[in-house]
This record gives structure tokens, C-alpha cells and sequence, in this order.
């Protein structure tokens, strides 16, 4: 039985390991001392929960329930361990900490799974340290080679490849951590990371689909001219022409329903910035999202040519850097469907809804059928020392993960 006070109690107890004294907030960095004790702690309990462990290259942890018949291709669920610097304690441990509790209670039931089952500790799914998301995941994958460890750095300069040999983990042999084997299904539970679920009082998010961002990085050359002694008519302002581009992504990510999508100017840097003059150069970074690929490439397409017409009605040259341009991941639409029909059976208010965010889940959704629930967070904080989730809402999704897992873990269920 999934039990709540376990759950708070490991919470509780994550949240000591990560904790530095004085500061605020979670510190498990990827790879750091912290993040390496949460780890040991957290394989203790797979441990605890009867579970065979094995450790990959990169340290990714997979602690295995054999089935009845473990030929049959594997349940996996699971999520991160890692923070960003000054975090929560849910973001990414939720999922890792629910799939455990899972473990635990279908341990102390005895329960016959058919297919082998599979809890996951993925490393470094948080880009703080070495500027890249989901690298466990995307080594799994085989979507990191020996020459991309050498390369990725963190602030200290060391890359991820020293680091990764400081840890007694083997980079070398980064080749032998793709997983090859089927896999029937892939889980993953969440905290939301925004406000919708609270917003609207439902408990659970069953996500349709993970966005992916295109960013573009885009530079205004005007002039810097005397803000007193050049009239209105004369300027070539690169503030002001940033502004109604700002406005502009905002119009067209906001004209964007069905399927939605988001955008953001999040750089605004202005030169000379002095307050008596016309600023002259101005560089803008922009993030547009969507779950769908087309509808974001609609929305980069006319900004572009929206900033051609802005640019060229203020005398303004520019330049457009298209810094990344990232697939969307749809997620199994009969996974949808059957975590949807789940938290009908047991009553749970929920709603289908995407997922703004990047997520481990995003590199599995093309090798096995896989689904995200969420909950939400308090004012959708997330990655901040404020980011909360309510135990009643921890332990509303892990039952439901426990569901989903069981009916899976049985030969003749099909989604």
C-alpha cells in the first residue's frame, strides 16, 4: 500500500542531504557531493524496496523488479535526481521518489508482475552545470558520444568528461550505457512547473506533449545620436524597435490556440545605455514554444518577417541567429488516453494539458509508448527555494502511477 508518511518522511530527509546551512533553497548540482549522497540515499531505498540495482557508464541508476517472465520487454518509470542551484525538493525527485514508493508497496503486497519493472535515477537532467538538459537520458539514448563528454564544460572548467572520472564512472566506455532493450511502456511523474493546475483546481496533468523552444538571438543596429538634439522623425532607436518586436512575439504567440503556444523575450541588452542618449544597438534573445512543430515554425516565420518590416520602417539594420530549433515531443496518444481513464476510475479531477517544460520523457517518447502525470506546484514556482507541492497531491499521482503500473506489468493488457 502506497503509504503517505513514507513518502514525507524520504521527502523530508532528501531535503537535509541537499540543504547547506544558511542558504536557502536545494543544492543537489549534477554530480556534486550533494547530489551523490541524495543518490546513495535514494538507491538505499531502492535497495529496501527488493530491487536489483545496476549503474550505467554515466552513473544513471536502474534498479530492476524481474517479472514472471523476464524475457517480456520492461515497464520503466522514473525521473532526475539533480537540482539547479538554489531549487525545490520536487522538481525531478518527485517522479524518482513516487516510482521507489511504487516499488516498496508492490514489494510488501507481494504483487505478481509479468513484465520486469523498472525505477530510474537519471543524471543530470538539469542544464546548470554543463549548459545541456537531460544528459542521462540522452546517453541512454545514445545521443552522447566520448568526444561530446570532453567538450561540454561546466563554470570551473571542467568538462563533463573529468568530472565523470572523478566519480569513478566510465567515459570511455559511454557507448556501453545506450539501452537497447524493448520496452513496453515509460512513466514519468512531475510537478507541473507553472500555474494552470492550481489556476484551475485540478489535481493531475496528463500531458499531450512536450514543447521544444526555437531561440533565436537578434541584433538591432541603429544609431546613437544625442537625445536631446535629434528630433523624433531623425532617430534609428534600437530600444524602440526592440519593443514593438517584443509586442509582436507576444501578438503572435498569443494568436496561436489550438494547438497554443508561448513566447518570450527573455535578453534585452542596450547599448550605450546612458540616459541622454538614443540607444544605438540593442540584442534581443527570444524563445518561442509549442507542442506542435509546424505552429512554431509559423510564429518564427512571420516574426521574422515582421522584424524585416519593423527594422526597415526605422532605418535599423539586423541580424537573425537562430541559436536552436528543437523537435516537439507528442506523447502516445493511447498512453493519454489510459492514464486519462485512470484518474476517471479513481475519481481524480485531471486534464489533458502540455508540458511547457523539457522533460527526460521527451527522449523516450520515440523508443516506447510514454506518459507524464503532473501535479501542481504552489504559484507554479518551480526551480526556486519556494517551489512547493502539497503531500496529498504526492500521494494522489504515486497511487495513480501504482495503478498504471500494474495493469501494464500483466502480459495480456495492451494499451
Amino acid at each position: 500500500m502506497i503509504s503517505k508518511e513514507r513518502l514525507a518522511k524520504h521527502f523530508s530527509e532528501m531535503e537535509k542531504i541537499s540543504t547547506p546551512n544558511e542558504k536557502p533553497g536545494i543544492f543537489r548540482l549534477a554530480f556534486s557531493d550533494s547530489d551523490w549522497q541524495g543518490r546513495e540515499y535514494l538507491m538505499s531505498l531502492m535497495k529496501d524496496a527488493g530491487l536489483s540495482i545496476r549503474i550505467d557508464a554515466f552513473g544513471n541508476v536502474i534498479a530492476r523488479r524481474e517479472g514472471r517472465n523476464p524475457s517480456l520487454p520492461a515497464i520503466m518509470f522514473g525521473s532526475h535526481g539533480d537540482s539547479v542551484p538554489a531549487g525545490g525538493n520536487y522538481d525531478g525527485v518527485l517522479g524518482v521518489l513516487a516510482s521507489i514508493e511504487v516499488m516498496k508497496s508492490l514489494d510488501e503486497e507481494n504483487f505478481q508482475n509479468e513484465h520486469p519493472l523498472e525505477a530510474v535515477i537519471f543524471m543530470c537532467e538539469e542544464s546548470s552545470r554543463f549548459g545541456m538538459a537531460e544528459l542521462g537520458s540522452r546517453v541512454m539514448r545514445g545521443e552522447l558520444s566520448t568526444d561530446d563528454l570532453h567538450s561540454l564544460k561546466g563554470k570551473d572548467g571542467k568538462s563533463l568528461y573529468e568530472v565523470l572520472k572523478s566519480r569513478n564512472l566510465s567515459p570511455d566506455n559511454i557507448s556501453e550505457a545506450v539501452y537497447n532493450e524493448p520496452l513496453k511502456a515509460f512513466l514519468e511523474v512531475h510537478i507541473e512547473q507553472g500555474k494552470v493546475l492550481e489556476y484551475e483546481k485540478t489535481q493531475i496533468g496528463v500531458v499531450t506533449g512536450i514543447a521544444a523552444p526555437t531561440r533565436l538571438r537578434v541584433f538591432l543596429h541603429g544609431k546613437a545620436d544625442h537625445s536631446g538634439a535629434t528630433p523624433m522623425g531623425m532617430r534609428s532607436d534600437a530600444l524602440c524597435a526592440s519593443a514593438e518586436i517584443t509586442l509582436l512575439v507576444e501578438k503572435l504567440a498569443s494568436e496561436q490556440q489550438n494547438p497554443p503556444a508561448v513566447g518570450t523575450v527573455g535578453i534585452l541588452n542596450i547599448t550605450p545605455g546612458v540616459m541622454n542618449v538614443i540607444p544605438g544597438e540593442a540584442e534581443m534573445g527570444i524563445d518561442i514554444r509549442s507542442i506542435d512543430k509546424d505552429a512554431k515554425a509559423k510564429i518564427v516565420e512571420t516574426l521574422k518577417k515582421g522584424i524585416d518590416i519593423v527594422c526597415k520602417k526605422r532605418d535599423i539594420e539586423y541580424e537573425i541567429k537562430v541559436i536552436s530549433d528543437e523537435t516537439p515531443v507528442p506523447l502516445s496518444a493511447p498512453m493519454v488516453d489510459y492514464l486519462s481513464s485512470i484518474c476517471e476510475d479513481e475519481e481524480v479531477s485531471y486534464k489533458r494539458m502540455p508540458s511547457g517544460a523539457g522533460h527526460d520523457t521527451m527522449f523516450w517518447a520515440p523508443y516506447a509508448p510514454a506518459g507524464m502525470l503532473f501535479i501542481p506546484c504552489k504559484d507554479g514556482i518551480s526551480h526556486n527555494a519556494a517551489e512547493h507541492a502539497e503531500m496529498d497531491d504526492i500521494f494522489c499521482v504515486t497511487k495513480l502511477l501504482e495503478k498504471a503500473v500494474k495493469k501494464l506489468s500483466q502480459e495480456n493488457f495492451k494499451i
